[in-house]
């Protein structure tokens, strides 16, 4: 793809509403089993219905539910510039002024931002919907926007199709 054939628009809400919900079905389909190995078939029940938003089962629990996601997305982010749910949408976050990819702190204040985000009634991301760069609170903090990349086939000739349909 040249240079030229990528256009770069702001992500919109309902795009990245989906990443998050893809994100946290992945999430959630890797460490349930886990967590279930760990603490055995009550832990599901206890999911399942006794337990709170914030509550924890144990120290493993609070590791990897809380503390590992926390680290892996500021990863994805550093590495990949998106979340796999991000990914699959062709979205990805960046530096709002650069457009280049998060620094560490950046990364770090957009990860504690979803906190702040979620409080009351997760208004922060639902900020997306309205701001014109489609920026939500924790962008804001962070100065960082998600953009969704575009491919435009527009100036790709056959012989370039059929190589890469072969593929």
């Amino acid at each position: 793809m040249t240079a030229a054939a990528a256009r770069i628009q702001y992500a919109g809400f309902w795009r990245r509403f989906l990443a998050l919900l893809l994100d946290g079905v992945l999430f959630t389909a890797l460490i349930l089993p886990l967590l279930v190995a760990i603490y055995g078939p009550g832990y599901l029940s206890w999911w399942l219905g006794d337990s709170s938003e914030l509550a924890s089962y144990g120290v493993a629990d609070l590791l990897i539910t809380y503390v590992a996601p926390f680290v892996l997305v500021i990863l994805f982010w550093r590495h990949w510039q998106a979340t796999p749910g991000k990914l699959l949408l062709d979205c990805r976050v960046v530096d709002a002024r650069t457009h280049q990819p998060l620094s560490l702190r950046q990364s770090v204040i957009r990860a504690l931002g979803y906190i702040l985000s979620a409080l009351p009634l997760y208004l922060g991301f639902v900020w997306a919907a309205i701001d014109k760069r489609k920026q939500a609170l924790h962008d804001k903090l962070a100065g960082s926007v998600v953009i969704q990349v575009i491919d435009d086939d527009s100036d790709i000739s056959v012989a370039q199709w059929r190589e890469r349909l072969s593929l």
